[in-house]
């Protein structure tokens, strides 16, 4: 592997080329490589797809491989290899810092991704068609509940809910999808980003989520976020 290279997770950044060549032909591939996905691929291709994606001006930073994961993105994957799970529905993954870490890890788990920017939808359906397959992207609102109830084992949303006006619609849609466990962070403390428009309490979402008949929370801080874990209809049980 050349050493510009190295910096890349390259199946990643790889299935995002790919994906991306075939929903708008930038860059232009070899027909022997155009219609692959990155696991067929081998590590000379992989880097040629890269390359060609470089040279094409993509923005292949979500793929680094030497960005460092959040403690808050690390506390959630923790708790997640500690349950068994089969399904997930990851609220507002933006650029994928949670989402990205998350498959590298759990490479089985079918996994639905909603956000309301079609953008990033766009990027995310590029990463599914180059290569994430057990993945979805669908642009939708998480108050409008897009999906049924028990539609998933587990719903994730990671510094999501402070950026949402009808907080309590969102938990509620949150609550009655998934199945097992609900799990979000929140910034703990005020900060300067104009897109805040809420400070979440442990108080106002034990408030939130009592109100969606959800009563079996476990919070924990981290790194001036709070952490919580909402056990739903078939979640089990955690110690304290």
């Amino acid at each position: 592997m050349t050493e510009p290279m190295q910096k890349y997770n390259l199946p990643a950044a790889a299935a995002f080329v790919l994906g991306h060549a075939r929903s708008t032909g930038v860059p232009v591939l070899s027909p022997n490589l155009s219609q692959k996905i990155a696991a067929e691929c081998s590590t000379d291709e992989l880097e040629q797809i890269v390359a060609a994606g470089q040279a094409a001006g993509l923005k292949l930073y979500p793929f680094k491989s030497n960005t460092q994961i959040l403690a808050r993105i690390r506390r959630t994957l923790g708790f997640l290899h500690s349950v068994s799970f089969e399904t997930m529905l990851d609220v507002g993954s933006g650029r994928g810092a949670f989402l990205l870490p998350f498959m590298y890890d759990f490479p089985w788990i079918q996994v639905t991704s909603v956000d309301l920017l079609e953008k990033r939808v766009a990027f995310l359906r590029e990463l599914a068609d180059g290569g994430f397959r057990q993945l979805r992207a669908v642009r939708a609102d998480i108050c409008t509940q897009p999906f049924p109830n028990d539609s998933f084992d587990v719903v994730t949303m990671l510094e999501v809910l402070e950026h949402i006006p009808s907080v309590q619609k969102a938990i509620t849609s949150a609550v009655r999808m998934a199945k097992q466990y609900v799990v979000l962070t929140v910034p703990s403390k005020p900060d300067d980003n104009p897109e805040h428009i809420h400070l979440l309490t442990r108080e106002k979402l034990t408030g939130l989520f009592f109100a969606a008949g959800c009563t079996r929370l476990h919070f924990d801080g981290v790194e001036g976020h709070l952490f919580l874990i909402a056990v739903t209809n078939h979640g089990k049980e955690l110690d304290a």
